[in-house]
């Protein structure tokens, strides 16, 4: 069956899925598969759970005219979403980079939203699922996407960006982060310039770009940029300064030479200057009052582990828990060392998918920590168990854990920063907070009956949240 055809069937059947756990009435289910599942065993459940039809890669799966044979789900699935990504002629904004793509797509997704109607990635939906099913939300009143493209692998965004069709684009940078899928960093700026080389290619394009950084300079040849950066450097569309951030970032930006705007923003960290320029820019060049896109600056706030203040009846948290690497985590330590409070304390997990520079990075990490003025660091992980340094180590998360409910720190700045598989996050002062969030659910009920009886919004809520909505509902009956 073509794409033409098939996309006939998703206009009728406008409801996909990929998991036959969760099956809408009518909706058609692509049996996709993962290193340790077949999508295909479970087409036929998928059918009886109510779905109209399930597109299958294996022959023997076919068993009547519900079943959609096709040469590669993946490919198809991948496919089909590039066909409803073209039914749309609006202006769709790519975003790669090694840090900060998440929260500069959220920071450009809430300034444009200052303007227009925006469909954006949920979450991190970045990869070869995510960003397809990214662009089956969009939907006839959106007048402009921002689609977040991730890669561990060379040619990762390069399929990417032939599925989402970009318009413009970002990199927010190049780092050393998943050495072992790219080989090198080279590799990574290799992987992250595919964007570019599709945008050079697409006729109208236009690149927003961080002046600053001389890896994306050397790439960028050719391409229509719009360049933003901290001030003074030459020939800036955007350009801000950082004037406070003790512990949160507050900063100062102007476009073409103008007026000075003031933002008191809620991130931590000096770093995300650039991602809240990157997110002026683009909102400037999309004709957003300037206003209007500090407002949306200063209102934006965390709530994904990244660059967070969690203040406890204990200590005050610096979470960013969602991912780490050598780039990342100098950033933060750098940020923190700048930081006008004490005491200070850090806890760092090790770092994951540096392949052979991982013992190297990990001791570049250990050895700048004399220079921190950090008072008390605890270090986690086999990675950071074999370097040579003077910090205490634990093995795991679960150890750290033991240790706070023996002897819990107290009064302190704690910076806790490390790559997802450490568990940083599971630290019993965060379950703290998720417990107290538990506790209040009830609260929340007013709320949850719009779901029930919804207002008339702009909103686009992805599988995820519908999945909280039950979740807070069968937990408000308990």
């Amino acid at each position: 069956m073509g794409i033409n055809e098939l996309y006939g069937i998703y206009t009728e059947h406008p409801t996909i899925t990929t998991d036959s756990r969760n099956c809408p009435a009518g909706s058609i289910f692509f049996a996709l598969k993962g290193e340790s599942f077949d999508g295909n065993r479970f087409a036929a459940a998928a059918l009886e759970k109510g779905c109209a039809y399930a597109v299958v890669d294996n022959p023997e799966m076919a068993a009547d005219k519900r079943y959609i044979l096709v040469d590669d789900c993946l490919a198809t699935f991948q496919a089909l979403a590039r066909e409803h990504r073209r039914q749309f002629d609006i202006p769709v904004i790519g975003i790669t980079g090694t840090n900060g793509k998440t929260t500069t797509k959220e920071l450009v997704a809430a300034v444009l939203s200052e303007k227009y109607r925006v469909h954006c990635t949920q979450g991190n939906f970045n990869n070869d699922i995510g960003v397809p099913k990214t662009l089956f939300g969009l939907k006839p009143e959106h007048q402009i996407a921002v689609v977040e493209m991730g890669a561990s692998h060379p040619g990762d965004i390069k399929r990417l960006v032939e599925t989402a069709e970009p318009t413009c684009g970002i990199i927010t940078n190049v780092g050393k982060a998943h050495l072992m899928g790219f080989g090198s960093f080279e590799g990574v700026i290799r992987t992250k310039g595919e964007l570019y080389d599709y945008l050079r290619q697409r006729e109208g394009s236009k690149v927003f770009i961080n002046a600053g950084d001389e890896h994306l300079a050397g790439i960028s040849t050719g391409l229509d940029l719009v360049r933003y950066g901290l001030t003074g450097t030459e020939g800036l569309a955007v350009e801000g300064r950082v004037t406070d951030c003790s512990p949160m970032l507050h900063f100062e930006w102007r476009a073409g030479g103008g007026k000075w705007h003031t933002v008191q923003t809620q991130l931590i960290g000096s770093y995300n200057v650039l991602n809240m320029l990157a997110a002026a820019c683009i909102g400037v060049s999309f004709g957003v009052d300037e206003d209007c896109i500090s407002h949306a600056l200063a209102a934006y706030k965390p709530s994904n582990n990244r660059s967070q203040l969690e203040v406890t009846p204990h200590n005050k948290l610096i979470v960013d828990t969602y991912n780490a690497n050598p780039t990342s985590m100098a950033a933060a330590l750098r940020n923190f060392r700048e930081m006008n409070v004490s005491p200070k304390m850090a806890i760092l997990g090790s770092m994951s998918e540096l392949g052979d520079a991982s013992a190297e990075e990990h001791q570049k990490v250990a050895d700048a920590l004399d220079r921190c003025g950090i008072g008390t660091v605890w270090l986690v992980g086999d990675e950071f168990g074999r370097t040579e340094c003077p910090y205490r180590k634990f093995a795991t998360v679960d150890d750290v854990k033991a240790e706070i409910r023996r002897n819990r720190p107290e009064g302190q700045y704690i910076l806790i920063k490390g790559s997802h598989s450490q568990r940083l996050y599971e630290l019993p002062e965060l379950n703290d907070i998720k417990a107290y969030c538990r506790q209040q659910i009830h609260t929340l009920w007013d709320e949850v009956k719009r779901f029930e009886n919804p207002h008339t919004y702009y909103v686009d809520l992805s599988q995820k949240l519908w999945d909280v909505k039950r979740g807070l509902l069968e937990a408000a009956k308990c």
